[in-house]
């Protein structure tokens, strides 16, 4: 019966692990926890040995993803340097040591009104599944980032979100409050290449400051005709690359991204994949008679993640917003975008194919020089 039962939480949480885009969360005010236990080290002795994120992160092999490991034993802990208060921040929870610092797919949304920037949190590895996301070979390839969640059934990610309460119980348990992570400021030297991993470089997936980066004058933003169809199909996909294509806010927001389309401004950009762009342009799928009377043609409307390049030194850095974040419809600040000032970011660092990415908190992260 306890088999049976086990079975079908496991199956239910695949049917819940959901693709890594971002999406909606819960953006007001938080209450204060209820008191509760607080878990210790000698608490934690029951699950086996205690590991660092360091020792963890190098039983990872692979520099670019494909070697997923079942993990059976042992424990981690850290504190928590990430907040979904924001909506930046989705799902999943950072958290570092003294080592480095690593993403736990929690599957939890309002994470913040439950465990805080600066809690201890101890993680019990035994059932989970070391993977990788964003890790991609070839000459343009690179590594992404190791992290932790379940084995996913679906065989699309090496990890799945953890999702199910019960679940998350038996991983996840709260320690200590502590004060919050102060940020390392990290030179250009200090930054991580194509093929580090938190196994190589201990500042991937912690909590840093880049001083004095320069706007880049380019986006990347990666659309989709709809999302009926499979998103990873080449006549279903719109790349922006290369310029800034209109984009001055942060991210784009449903209605953001709606009357950019309206008015036209991507009319020019192919349909399709590199290499692969037989399906036309914007403005044909656009011209279209939409089938529900919008303005739209065949064209879903919908909010997106955008990531604008900034320079530091002579090192690309790609910052990457959701459309769900509650800044993603602010405008840049314009003498940013037109590079007459530099500005210092705080965040997380994290990798996706080989290039750095860096993931805000909020904008309190971002100061103009």
């Amino acid at each position: 019966m306890k088999k049976t039962v086990f079975a079908i939480i496991i199956a239910a949480a695949a049917l819940f692990t959901a693709c890594e885009e971002w999406g909606p969360v819960f953006t007001a005010g938080y209450e204060e926890p209820s008191a509760e236990k607080v878990y210790t080290d000698a608490d934690m002795s029951a699950y086996g040995s205690m590991m660092t994120i360091a020792d963890l992160s190098k039983m990872y092999k692979s520099k670019t993803g494909g070697s997923p490991v079942k993990l059976t034993s042992g424990w981690i802990k850290g504190q928590v340097i990430s907040s979904d208060f924001s909506g930046n921040i989705y799902r999943t929870m950072y958290i570092q040591d003294e080592t480095g610092g690593i993403e736990v797919k929690t599957g939890r949304t309002n994470m913040s009104n439950d465990i805080r920037k600066g809690q201890w949190v101890y993680i019990n590895l035994n059932g989970l599944t070391l993977g990788m996301y964003g890790g991609k070979t070839g000459n343009y390839g690179g590594a992404g980032m190791i992290q932790l969640g379940l084995e996913d059934q679906s065989g699309e990610y090496e990890t799945a979100y953890i999702d199910l309460p019960l679940l998350v119980d038996k991983y996840i348990f709260k320690g200590a409050m502590g004060s919050e992570v102060a940020p390392v400021v990290l030179s250009e030297n200090m930054l991580p290449g194509k093929n580090d991993t938190q196994a190589t470089n201990h500042y991937i997936g912690t909590y840093v400051t880049l001083k004095g980066l320069k706007y880049g004058d380019q986006v990347f933003a990666l659309l989709y005709l709809t999302y009926n169809e499979n998103t990873k199909n080449s006549s279903n996909r719109i790349f922006l690359s290369d310029r800034t294509w209109g984009i001055t806010t942060w991210a784009l927001t449903k209605d953001r991204m709606g009357s950019m389309l309206e008015a036209g401004t991507w009319d020019s950009v192919n349909v399709g994949n590199s290499g692969d762009y037989k399906y036309g342009t914007v403005g044909d799928h656009r011209a279209v008679k939409g089938t529900n009377g919008d303005t739209y043609g065949d064209i879903e409307r919908n909010a997106y993640s955008v990531s604008h390049y900034f320079k530091m030194g002579s090192t690309d850095i790609q910052v990457r917003s959701s459309g769900y974040a509650r800044f993603a419809d602010i405008e840049i600040d314009p003498d940013i975008l037109s590079g007459n000032v530099t500005v210092d970011m705080t965040g997380i660092l994290t990798m996706y194919q080989g290039s750095i990415q860096f993931t805000l908190i909020d904008l309190d992260g971002v100061t103009k020089n």
